[in-house]
């Protein structure tokens, strides 16, 4: 292509594959009609994601890029032509920590898309029950940051429910001072989520130090609280800047450059594997010396890849410990399923959570 081309036939050009790829997309949105109505003919009513299927769709793409986009921008623009194209079949519900404005509603957006029903819950148990009752198909819940660690809540709710982890999203998190006050010289209280707060210990110690700091239920709680308090602020995410009309103070005030949050993707549907997935289970053991060390033996032996290990009280006894467990590969590998059968002999419990793909950055 000829770069000095005339401005005018460059812009025919754009105009011109504009019109092809509006008649792509469309002629997209009406197989995915069709693909539709052959599930529904086939008897299915339920649910049409699939997580498996967008996960293989979006790394093939990804993996079909050359550029000059990026691989992120392709797989965003992928992203939203299957959301929109998903809502075409049947809108899915999704429910999420909310209020309006928090992290887990962009993560949410990030894994689904923009066409989505989204569901504002005050508590992540509140979210599992939503999904459960059948209210909303799936649910979005934070799971761990990469520097706070996990969180303990989503956790200790998958001990009672019956839900199945259906997929993943990690999001980098940015955080931002944020007020209707003009000047930070004016804040005299900061609200905040406490793991937010946490994440930026060092930047508020050093930039805003003695000034009061509240711990709120949410980013998206702490930016309504600053609408509404004089002289306050937040600490939020940019979306919650918009949604409550405060001034950004000052960006990426996290003192980590690459805080990230790992969101989980909950609901009743069992992921096939695509070739990239990752599994997380439960387990209990009794209190005997070796224990721990019994169960993991299994996973290094078939040469399965333990990605994280993390410990909560059982609440059936004191000092009763489970395990969650993050490794790589699917349920229904040979490796791993050899592992699980040895896993099976030494444990009292043994609860798959879930195999789903590994998320899509």
């Amino acid at each position: 292509m000829d770069p000095l081309q005339p401005l005018s036939e460059l812009r025919d050009q754009i105009d011109s594959i504009d019109e092809q790829i509006l008649t792509l997309f469309n002629r997209r949105a009406e197989i995915a009609k069709c693909v539709a109505q052959t599930k529904i003919a086939a008897g299915e009513q339920q649910c049409f994601y699939r997580p498996d299927r967008e996960a293989t769709v979006l790394r093939r793409i990804k993996g079909l890029n050359t550029g000059p986009l990026s691989d992120d921008c392709v797989v965003f623009f992928f992203r939203e032509l299957m959301s929109a194209c998903l809502a075409l079949e049947k809108p899915l519900k999704v429910a999420f920590l909310g209020p309006e404005g928090t992290f887990t509603q962009q993560a949410a957006h990030k894994h689904f898309g923009q066409s989505i029903q989204t569901l504002s819950l005050n508590a992540i148990d509140e979210v599992f029950r939503e999904v459960e009752s059948g209210a909303a198909e799936f649910g979005v819940v934070p799971v761990e940051n990469s520097t706070e660690g996990v969180i303990t809540h989503t956790l200790d709710s998958f001990l009672n429910s019956p839900l199945l982890i259906c997929g993943e999203a990690e999001l980098r998190i940015h955080h931002n001072l944020m007020s209707k006050s003009t000047e930070i010289s004016e804040i005299e209280e900061i609200f905040s989520h406490q793991q937010s707060f946490a994440q930026c210990r060092e930047w508020l110690d050093r930039t805003v130090p003695g000034i009061k700091r509240t711990a709120v239920s949410s980013n998206a709680e702490a930016a309504k609280m600053a609408d509404v308090t004089s002289n306050s602020a937040a600490v939020a995410g940019r979306i919650a800047s918009d949604l409550y009309g405060l001034k950004i103070l000052a960006k990426n005030i996290e003192d980590e450059p690459d805080n990230s949050t790992r969101f989980l993707v909950i609901g009743r549907l069992a992921a096939p594997a695509t070739g990239d997935d990752k599994t997380s289970l439960l387990l209990s053991t009794g209190n005997q010396p070796g224990a721990l060390y019994q169960i993991l033996a299994p996973f290094s032996e078939n040469g399965v890849s333990l990605t994280k290990i993390e410990s909560r009280p059982s609440r059936k006894g004191s000092w009763n410990y489970v395990f969650f467990v993050d490794f790589d590969g699917h349920q229904n590998a040979e490796n791993v399923e050899k592992a699980l059968n040895s896993v099976r002999k030494q444990v009292s419990l043994l609860k798959i959570l879930g195999s789903y793909p590994r998320a899509i950055i």
